[in-house]
């Protein structure tokens, strides 16, 4: 066999097994691929394609992944002024300028008992007196309190009374601010963004920054973009609270044939499926089915035996249509959840054109072999 010969043979058998072969390779599944088995008795998978008749039934699914959260505490105005309350201290002095005073030493006219801890019944002892409850109070009806006391054993005496601030009276600023740390509550009016304003603000470096709320055995949380934008949102704290502000954590993945494949954190509290995918760069021209952008979802055991109000599985694929009115205006609603995978799926275009290219190659092989 010539030179000549064995090339021929050679294109031959190539332009042979390109004719024959079934798995050519490709960038990305084709959307035949993903839905090949949805909604089909053996399969595990529901189709659904993203139509304005769809999407009050989504909105009405449970959510996806979740933040561990309460909710949120609604908003509230407290008092104007500080509340005394167990664990706190108050520096009582005592001015008299009566002589022989009980309460003061031989010469004096005044006298410093010092920080004085509220007991846990809310009372603080005082010489001669006895035991007087100031939680709950003021410290100006808090002072009148241990005055009126005092009046028995020295009617000219006047008190004095500063309140020093314990757990109860401040809340705790943990961190995405420029100065974290405890802060006194002045009043009963602080509210969760005062706070993070005392704090020095939130840094810019954090993404759609979340603002998380400690309470109790409780926790809250929204986004700083929420309590911008709904101030009834912005609520009072009450002592011991903790205010933690850190970016968000969310994320969906860009798959196939999308401008970038990687993890997308979210950067505002809500996305749509249209956004997401203006957020991965959109999908290629020349590779991507623009009938098919899909978006895969994986709902919560619990959420299938939800009857009418939950997916027919837990395993559920969102078909988006591209190239009608339907299908770029639901999916401008259709929001996407954490932990979703936006897959945009290879045209059957690229298939044929691969195979056209292997076949242009052999036949270049061939040309180039009859020169020989």
């Amino acid at each position: 066999m010539t030179r000549l010969q064995a090339s021929l043979v050679m294109s031959i058998s190539a332009l042979s097994l390109v004719a024959g072969c079934t798995d050519l390779p490709q960038g990305a599944a084709l959307r035949s691929d993903i839905t090949e088995n949805a909604d089909s008795i053996e399969g595990d998978v529901a189709f659904y394609a993203v139509t304005k008749a769809l999407l009050p039934a989504v909105e009405a699914w449970p959510h996806v992944n979740p933040e561990k959260s309460s909710g949120w505490p609604s908003g509230r105005e407290g008092s104007l002024g500080q509340i005394i309350a167990p664990g706190d201290n108050v520096q009582i002095k005592i001015w008299d300028n009566q002589e022989n005073s009980l309460l003061l030493a031989q010469g004096q006219r005044v006298t410093d008992l010092g920080l004085m801890a509220v007991s846990p019944s809310g009372r603080i002892f005082v010489p001669y007196v006895g035991d007087i409850r100031v939680a709950g109070m003021g410290p100006d009806r808090a002072r009148a309190a241990v005055q009126d006391q005092l009046i028995s054993i020295s009617p000219s005496a006047q008190v004095q009374l500063s309140l020093v601030a314990g757990r109860q009276n401040t809340v705790d600023l943990v961190s995405g601010v420029a100065k974290p740390g405890s802060y006194p509550m002045e009043d009963r009016n602080l509210s969760v963004l005062a706070l993070i304003s005392q704090g020095g603000g939130v840094a810019a470096s954090l993404r759609n920054p979340r603002v998380k709320l400690l309470r109790g055995n409780k926790t809250y949380m929204t986004s700083l973009e929420r309590l911008f934008a709904e101030p009834q949102l912005d609520s009072v704290l009450t002592g011991g609270d903790k205010v933690i502000v850190e970016q968000d954590k969310r994320f969906f993945l860009s798959l196939g044939a999308a401008g970038k494949e990687e993890i997308v954190y979210f950067d505002r509290e809500k996305i749509t499926a249209l956004e997401a995918i203006s957020m991965i760069g959109g999908v290629t021209d020349t590779r991507a089915d623009p009938k098919g952008i899909l978006v895969l979802r994986e709902y919560p055991r619990d959420a299938v035996s939800a009857g009418a109000r939950g997916p027919r599985n837990q395993r559920v694929v969102f078909a988006i249509d591209m190239t009608n009115a339907d299908g770029l205006f639901s999916a401008k609603n259709l929001v996407v959840q954490p932990g979703d995978v936006v897959l945009a799926t290879e045209s059957p275009v690229t298939r044929v054109q691969t195979i056209v290219a292997l076949i242009g190659s052999g036949f270049g092989l061939i040309s180039r072999a009859s020169t020989l």
